[in-house]
């Protein structure tokens, strides 16, 4: 029921009929505008002639609807459904994209390690200046301990690492790159590349490599890419440089 129309029509003393025969069309198409309907916009005019009323006045749904909301700036850049999904090209990419800094975070991350190509480009990124921070999870650490049973691998989980951390002694010596190794519960995996982050969600008893990538970019402070870069460095902060 429209109450705004039907007091409207009360107060100028007209009944359905008489705004049915002013405007020409049927008694029950007026009717339906006083239980709800609204009108086409033609008619919308002339009614609130006839009131003497304003259309917001009478159908103030309409106002709200025209209002326009400003969009918010796009940060989820692609999506895929599984990390092994992610195409090589699109690691390779987004390291050798890097102009200023390259952050990894995970348990693990032994798919990067054993890429020998993904090493030269973050080697070749921290010659030009880039600085590149990997931090993983400590093979001795009860977080990491603790991933692995949820994931049913046991100790499969820091041999992973302690086998990443093999293949990252190659660039240990490389000025520009720093590695650590933390200790903390992680519920997303970072790969970044200056404001380019690929988003690896972990998943209660799923191991990272099934579970999702989201490729978010910052655009401003306070976005969605912002927080996980916050994230990065609170875990960065409280992790041990490798000995």
């Amino acid at each position: 029921m429209n109450d705004l129309l039907r007091r409207a029509l009360a107060d100028a003393r007209l009944t359905e009929a008489d705004v049915a025969d002013r405007l020409d069309v049927d008694p029950r198409t007026v009717h339906r505008w006083v239980a709800g309907r609204v009108p086409y916009p033609r008619h919308r005019t002339r009614v609130a002639s006839l009131v003497g009323r304003d259309e917001a006045d009478l159908w103030p749904q309409l106002a709200l609807a025209n209002v326009r909301v400003e969009s918010p700036a796009i940060h989820v850049l692609a999506t895929y459904p599984h990390r092994w999904a992610v195409p090589r090209p699109v690691w390779q990419h987004l390291f050798q994209s890097a102009r200023d800094e390259i952050g990894i975070l995970a348990y693990a991350g032994l798919f990067l390690a054993e890429d020998m190509g993904i090493m030269r480009a973050l080697a070749d990124r921290a010659h030009r200046d880039v600085r590149v921070r990997v931090v993983l999870g400590d093979p001795n650490g009860t977080c990491v301990a603790e991933r692995g049973r949820d994931e049913g691998v046991g100790e499969s989980m820091a041999a992973k690492i302690r086998n990443a951390l093999v293949h990252y002694k190659a660039l240990r010596d490389v000025d520009g790159v720093e590695i650590r190794l933390h200790d903390t519960v992680l519920y997303n995996s970072i790969y970044r590349a200056d404001d380019d982050l690929l988003i690896n969600p972990h998943a209660y008893g799923i191991a990272a490599s099934h579970a999702p990538i989201l490729h978010v970019r910052r655009t401003e402070e306070g976005d969605m890419a912002s927080m996980y870069l916050e994230s990065f460095e609170r875990v960065w902060s409280g992790a041990s440089p490798v000995k």
